[in-house]
């Protein structure tokens, strides 16, 4: 009998396969479970258990797949919904025993991919697999091929626009840049040369040295143009006139191409624009000759003060002495005439000099200027209209009220001298705050100052002229006609006083003169003593008044006077909390409940009764009885009130 090829496995044996195989399947990372076709697992590993982390007592013979679905679902693991929703749906899928494919992303950010195939007739064989790491080495790589991928478009954009580029920033630099070939034609400008000759960047290549840039220029030029197409780099400035006349000042270097044999193709050109230094150098000179001018003007001014004062008085001394001799008084008189005239122009020496004696104080310039008005309208002829432009709010200088009044007089006339057939002179007052470049510009302190602006529309001066305005003794009015010195001494003056003249003008567009002067604080109040005196004299307590309403403040105070109190004001609470430091002499203070400055009527009450607690506080407002007004214990007097009212609120304020 022959033996069988397979002999028949005993059941211990069989008993050993299977263990053998669940520990090969265990060995496994892959999950693996076969789910019969009742749907209860008949085969499994521990990587299924433990990737999915299940209960170990699910992996048991016979655990119904509904249990694991139910599990997952309790747990989160299909987002929300209803369970049995969930788990009904899940296992009418399996029913079907249809080849399945998916992934999940479970909550503790695994991914599982899992594979089911379809036994006919018995169930389904399904593997689970972690691809986490994969998908993570995926999405990597995808955002490496992305990154790589962008930069390689950016660099070939960047290779297809560097000519571009090269442009953008030739044309962003502040510098004006251009090449011109052997033949002298330009092939490239950036846009700082093109508009440097007023021409559109894409206007000059193409186009000849002499055509871009005019033929005086090119003239002046050819030595220069001749130098650098021989090989040899030079530097040199000029000047460009443009169309609208100003004159603006450049430096320039040239630079040869060489070809590979040595020859010359071309140059660079590389300007800048120096016209701001050159300025500035012009100023300084400047200033450095009027400070000489200045210096020898006084040393002379005092010497001729000297001498004047000697021939003044000698020759008033003989008229006195002879008062009836007509002919002595024929020669003395215009020698008197003319040595009066030296002590005018002295003075003004001095002034330009910056050595007169000035008395400055804060001065009301807005005020000032229209008292002045009256005056200076009767001087000038009356085809010349006079306008205005004054601030309602007080403006104060620091400045001497008496020499600024002859400026503006100067300045007027300079004006009505431009305008000999008649025209237009606008004067304006301002503040202005000056910082930095701006201040520089006008050769000032940065600080606050009052600017006072005269503009006229007459003839306008050349900038030659311009440029010599300001020095002693230049005049274009021709012998007889003036001293020049009339704006030698505004200059002088301003200086003096911490500001500065500043002109602008050209030819038919009349002349603009800036004057500044730093600006201040008002004037301190009258000294104590005075006010003193002004109470014991009234036979009444001093009133401080604190009204910011300058019409009812007048009111009030004609009340008060009327009432026989002495008075002192303050616009503010800030204001009466500085007089009441300075002036014992106060007794009662009355003030307005709503005030500007950040100190209104309550604050002052309350700093008056810790500073003073003897003078009597008395508030009155317009809002009196309103909501808005709570004054505690310090008495309120209702707007508007008679002068009884007013008198019985002050006595029952007394301390």
């Amino acid at each position: 009998m022959p033996r069988p090829l397979f002999p028949p496995i005993a059941a211990t044996d069989t008993a050993a396969r299977l263990d053998l195989m669940q520990a090969g399947l265990d060995m496994v990372n892959q999950g693996f479970t076969i789910i019969d076709s009742n749907l209860r697992l008949v085969a499994w590993n521990r990587s299924f258990i433990e990737m999915l982390e299940f209960p170990p007592e699910f992996g048991r013979f016979g655990t119904p797949f509904e249990t694991f679905m139910r599990y997952n679902a309790e747990r989160g693991e299909y987002g929300p919904g209803p369970v049995e929703e969930l788990v009904a749906e899940r296992v009418n899928a399996a029913r079907a025993f249809a080849p399945h494919y998916f992934e999940r992303v479970r909550p503790n950010g695994r991914i599982i991919a899992i594979s089911g195939e379809p036994v006919p007739g018995r169930g389904f064989v399904t593997l689970y697999t972690d691809i986490t790491e994969q998908r993570n080495s995926e999405r990597l790589i995808r955002e490496q091929n992305n990154e790589l991928e962008r930069r390689v478009a950016e660099r070939t954009e960047a290779l297809s626009r560097s000519e571009e580029r090269l442009r953008l920033i030739t044309d962003a630099i502040p510098a004006l840049i251009a090449y011109f070939d052997c033949n002298r034609v330009y092939r490239f400008a950036n846009r700082g040369y093109a508009e440097w000759f007023g021409r559109r960047k894409e206007d000059v290549p193409g186009r000849d040295i002499e055509e871009v840039i005019g033929s005086r220029l090119a003239a002046e030029l050819r030595p220069h143009l001749d130098a650098v197409l021989e090989g040899r780099g030079v530097s040199y400035e000029y000047a460009l006139r443009r169309g609208d006349g100003s004159l603006r000042h450049a430096s320039s270097t040239l630079v040869p191409e060489f070809g590979p044999g040595g020859e010359v193709r071309g140059a660079y050109v590389l300007s800048a624009d120096v016209t701001e230094q050159k300025n500035t150098q012009a100023a300084l000179l400047q200033a450095r000759k009027m400070e000489a001018v200045g210096q020898l003007a006084g040393g002379l001014a005092h010497d001729f003060n000297n001498m004047l004062t000697v021939v003044i008085g000698n020759l008033a001394a003989l008229k006195e002495r002879r008062p009836d001799d007509a002919a002595l008084a024929d020669c003395l008189d215009p020698a008197l005439t003319a040595a009066r005239r030296g002590v005018d122009l002295i003075r003004r020496l001095l002034s330009f000099a910056r050595q007169q004696s000035l008395e400055p104080r804060p001065v009301d310039v807005a005020r000032l200027l229209g008292e002045l008005l009256p005056l200076l309208r009767r001087s000038l002829p009356e085809s010349i209209v006079v306008d205005t432009d004054l601030p309602e709010a007080a403006l104060f200088a620091m400045t001497d009220p008496h020499q600024l009044e002859n400026a503006l007089l100067n300045l007027a006339f300079n004006a009505r001298d431009a305008m000999p057939g008649g025209g237009r002179l606008d004067i304006a007052v301002g503040a202005r705050a000056l910082a930095g470049t701006a201040a520089a510009d006008l050769d000032l302190a940065p600080g606050d100052y009052i600017e006072i602006a005269v503009q006229d529309s007459g003839q306008g001066m050349s900038a030659a002229v311009l440029a010599r305005a300001l020095e002693p003794f230049f005049t274009t009015k021709g012998y007889a006609a003036g001293s020049g010195l009339g704006l030698s001494m505004v200059y002088g003056f301003a200086k003096q006083s911490g500001g500065g003249l500043h002109l602008a003008s050209a030819p038919g567009a009349g002349t603009a003169a800036r004057l500044h002067l730093p600006r201040c604080a008002p004037a301190p109040q009258p000294e104590p003593d005075g006010i003193g005196m002004l109470a014991a004299a009234a036979g009444h307590d001093l009133v401080l008044l604190v009204e910011d309403d300058a019409e009812v403040r007048r009111v009030v105070r004609m009340q008060l006077t009327g009432l026989g109190y002495p008075v002192i004001e303050a616009a503010n609470g800030a204001e009466a909390l500085a007089l009441l430091e300075q002036i014992e002499q106060i007794a009662l203070v009355l003030s307005d409940v709503v005030m500007p400055g950040g100190v209104d009527g309550l604050s002052l009450a309350r700093e008056v009764r810790a500073r003073r607690p003897g003078v009597g506080v008395l508030l009155m407002s317009g809002y009196a009885g309103g909501p808005d007004v709570a004054t505690g214990d310090v008495p309120l007097l209702a707007k508007p009130f008679s002068s009884r009212e007013l008198a019985a609120a002050l006595e029952s304020c007394r301390p």
